[in-house]
């Protein structure tokens, strides 16, 4: 899987409205997409069913085909980024060899994958914020389950000795998504800057990856 394929918007169901034909699947697909570029343009709040409709090219009852509401819509986004990240979770990282190389891929994909995408980038790290209600009843089972893969792989360096052992999993899931998070809004909320994402990614594994190398013993 590569990663300009997981730029593409995910084509599979959505959970809570059913199997779709790949006709509709790619109306969902562009509804998903116009919804990005209004958000980030008049704000989730300000935002109209009918503007995501228009901007989509598809008749307003049609946006309640896929998503019961507006809110739903804004949470399917956070979800369809998630998933994504996952599966490349699922299907990649068993090929890498060490949790070095797991934690350094995830952290550059994460990153590479808004690279060019600012919109998508402004909705998933600021516009969500905005309902702490969305956030908990919704998104919060495939943050939670995208925390538990970074935990793994780091849990299974630390059984390795490739890690430090002095650190929780979770805890240090946590930082790593935050300082990703951190680093996406910032780069979201600035001026364009091609090729800063990839960049920050890098530097960020670096950082990561030294914090948690096994300090040597002390005589």
């Amino acid at each position: 899987m590569s990663e300009s394929s997981l730029r593409r918007p995910s084509r599979s169901a959505n959970a809570r409205t059913g199997p779709r034909s790949p006709r509709t699947g790619d109306k969902r697909v562009r509804i998903l997409d116009a919804a990005v570029r209004v958000f980030a343009k008049k704000g989730f709040h300000a935002t109209r069913v009918s503007e995501v409709a228009k901007a989509a090219g598809v008749a307003d009852g049609t946006i309640y085909l896929y998503f019961k509401s507006k809110d739903e819509l804004l949470v399917s986004l956070f979800e369809d980024r998630v998933e994504r990240l996952l599966a490349f979770l699922d299907s990649e990282l068993p090929r890498l060899a060490t949790s070095s190389e797991k934690l350094r891929r995830i952290i550059v994909l994460q990153l590479g994958l808004l690279e060019g995408e600012r919109d998508l980038a402004e909705v998933v790290t600021v516009i969500i914020r905005q309902s702490t209600k969305l956030m908990k009843e919704y998104a919060a089972p495939k943050f939670a389950a995208y925390l538990d893969a970074i935990a793994r792989v780091i849990a299974e360096g630390q059984a390795a000795g490739e890690l430090r052992a002095d650190v929780a999993p979770h805890l240090a899931a946590r930082a790593i998504f935050g300082a990703l998070d951190g680093i996406a809004m910032t780069w979201a909320l600035g001026k364009a800057d091609r090729g800063g994402l990839v960049r920050a990614s890098q530097q960020l594994a670096e950082l990561v990856l030294r914090g948690l190398t096994p300090q040597p013993a002390r005589t």
